[in-house]
């Protein structure tokens, strides 16, 4: 008896904290919930403000980081909030990305050719190899430099919080590198339309040049479409091949993250850089698309999520930035996505001119 009652003692906490298992998960559900909610409610709140004059051509996530920002430093985020925001940057981010992957197939790279596709993966490496350079060359932090660099050579904000899964730069980088993308991607997406006639481009040339050269997909479908359809449509597939190359352009910073962190480590103790899983998930996406036929009502469903969960992320990547350490970067970031910008315009135009 005394044997089987010291085993029920034994047992009987096990038992209870068995039992207090989807208590505690009910609990953390409980803490996510008001950052989840605030993060979301400026996500929409950004969607609805895009229908106001003067806002209809910018992207819902620029419009939901200035919000979060503002909200940040006039309100304050509450602490209560801070753990779902904290899980809409990280989780919500990361599930998003792999939604990306269903709005590309492998038949639309194969749409704009060999050709086009080299030029797309020229532009976007000499670009990111040229930011980071020209970084380095004028004082700006690398992983910053990095952000810029990704948010100019691949797709905007999309990639800059990407990007951001591995090199773990702070809100402040982000916020900046994303305002970097919005003042300079606006500009072309204004600009572009201009000059078709000038510098001769066709239809089709034009729109390979505004696809692989233009930053946030809505830039490129703004600025295409101005030359009419041909060159709105071959500019969209063009930019939606660009956004394909997210995912080698973030496993290799993933690969050269980790063998700094081994050389760090084996001086100083310093950890490794994690694998960013989630991009295998994105590129299996673009594999289901390719094979499965989604429907169409499905996939603009799809669409509307993966850009409200975008949104999300960048609100809560707002809501953790501090305007007074943005402004203590000073104007250095900003000269590199100027010089950023014109690269990729100019060498982009070269190659089609010479290629396309």
């Amino acid at each position: 008896m005394n044997a089987l009652t010291r085993t029920e003692t034994t047992l009987s906490p096990t038992r209870s904290q068995a039992g207090r298992q989807p208590a505690r998960g009910r609990h953390d559900n409980a803490r996510l919930l008001p950052g989840l909610l605030l993060a979301a409610g400026i996500a929409a709140l950004a969607f609805a403000l895009r229908h106001l004059p003067g806002l209809g051509s910018f992207s819902p996530m620029i419009i939901a980081i200035v919000l979060g920002i503002a909200f940040h430093n006039l309100a304050g985020t509450p602490d209560q909030a801070k753990p779902g925001v904290a899980f809409s940057m990280r989780k919500v981010l990361r599930f998003a990305i792999i939604l990306l992957g269903l709005q590309l197939t492998a038949s639309q790279v194969a749409e704009v050719g060999i050709t086009g596709v080299a030029i797309i993966a020229a532009t976007l490496v000499a670009t990111f190899t040229f930011t980071v350079w020209l970084g380095r060359l004028i004082g700006v932090e690398q992983k910053l430099a990095e952000l810029i660099a990704a948010g100019t050579s691949i797709c905007g904000a999309s990639a800059v919080i990407a990007t951001n899964t591995v090199t773990k730069a702070s809100d402040e980088d982000v916020a900046y590198a994303v305002a970097c993308v919005t003042v300079f991607g606006s500009i072309a997406m204004f600009g572009y339309p201009l000059l078709p006639g000038l510098l001769q481009l066709g239809p089709h040339a034009y729109g390979l040049w505004a696809g692989a050269s233009i930053h946030e997909i809505a830039q490129v479908v703004a600025a295409a479409f101005q030359d009419g359809q041909q060159a709105g449509e071959f500019g969209t597939v063009a930019k939606l091949t660009r956004v394909l190359m997210l995912a080698p352009v973030v496993i290799t910073l993933s690969l050269a993250a980790r063998q700094r962190a081994r050389s760090s480590r084996a001086t100083q103790g310093g950890t490794t850089a994690p694998m960013p899983w989630f991009v295998l998930g994105f590129i299996a996406m673009v594999g289901v698309n390719s094979l499965v036929d989604i429907p169409a009502v499905a996939k603009t469903w799809i669409v509307a999520l993966t850009t409200f969960l975008l949104t999300m992320a960048l609100a809560a990547m707002g809501l953790e930035t501090d305007i007074r350490k943005l402004r203590a970067k000073g104007l250095r970031p900003l000269f590199l996505g100027l010089a950023a910008f014109l690269f990729i315009a100019t060498f982009s135009l070269m190659l089609v001119k010479l290629l396309g």
